[in-house]
Order: C-alpha cells, then structure tokens, then sequence
C-alpha cells in the first residue's frame, strides 16, 4: 500500500498536539509540584519534569521541521508512472528468485524490517525513478543484487504491474 502524505501530515499534526499540551499544561504542573517538596538538589521528581520537558521540547521542534519539510512535498510534484516517495514497490531477485516488497517512505517511517525503506537508502537509490518491468543493480552492503521491478503502486493510486517472465 502506497503511503498518503496527507494522512501522514495529520498524524504529526496529532502527536504535536498532544506534546503541545503536555509541554504548555501538565509539565510545569509536574515541576510546581516537585517544587514543593523542598530542596531542588536531590529532588527526582523534579528533575524527571525537567527531562522530561527537555525531551517533549525536542521532540515538538522535530515534528515541525518535519511538517515544514512535508509542505514541500506535493502529491503533483511526484511521478505518477515512476517509483517516487510513497510508492509501493515488487522487484523479483533475478538472484534468489525471491519476491520483494518495498514501501519508500520519510525517515522517521523506516522500518527495514517491514521493508519500509528510504529513497536515500541504497535500493531507494537505484529504484527512484524507475518504471515497472525496469532490471536495476543495487549495490547494499550484502554485496550486488539484480532486481526486475514486477509491480508499482503511486501515491497517485496508480497501478503499473511486469511480471518476469525470465
């Protein structure tokens, strides 16, 4: 399944909400609190308010840097007919006869292990801008491996389906 900007957007827009309120409401209740009960110096409940505004803090300036970046992306400045961001992707190992789905997605999405993988990344490297029924090299650090794109789905919902016949 291809990835939706848009949903993606609202998703972040949620966390920040939260983390806005968390930051703005309960935390500097959380350190009124911890004030209280005297000396600030081997106060741990104090001390864990502070890390955990540090954190929350953090973690708001990179949620928006990432909404910032994502107002670049527009859904009609992506291919609709190549392997671009968001595409679902089905390459058959010409090596190991193995199907092979990959999904590209933004950095803080990657999930190698559930083959959710960045256009930075080696194979999202030698995908990007491909077309089904494309033969591509890819150099990962396992050594070469050859792969014929069978399927694509955009995020334009597009659908562009080879199977190898080899």
């Amino acid at each position: 399944m291809a990835v939706e900007p848009d949903a993606k957007k609202q998703t972040i827009r949620e966390e920040l909400d939260k983390l806005n309120y968390e930051y703005k409401v309960e935390i500097p209740k959380r350190i009124a609190e911890a004030r209280a009960y005297g000396d600030l110096k081997e106060n741990a409940e104090y001390h864990a308010a502070r890390e955990r505004q540090a954190f929350v803090k953090a973690r708001i300036a990179q949620l928006v840097a990432r909404l910032n970046q994502m107002k670049e992306l527009r859904k009609d400045s992506i291919a609709g007919d190549k392997i671009g961001f968001g595409a679902a992707v089905t390459v058959f190992d010409l090596d190991t006869g193995d199907r092979i789905e990959f999904v590209f997605v933004s950095p803080d999405e990657i999930d190698p292990s559930a083959g959710k993988i960045s256009l930075s990344s080696p194979i999202g490297i030698a995908l990007q801008n491909r077309q089904a029924g494309e033969e591509v090299e890819v150099a990962i650090p396992a050594g070469t491996r050859r792969y014929y794109i069978e399927k694509i789905v955009t995020i334009h919902g597009n659908k562009f389906e080879k199977r190898y016949g080899g």
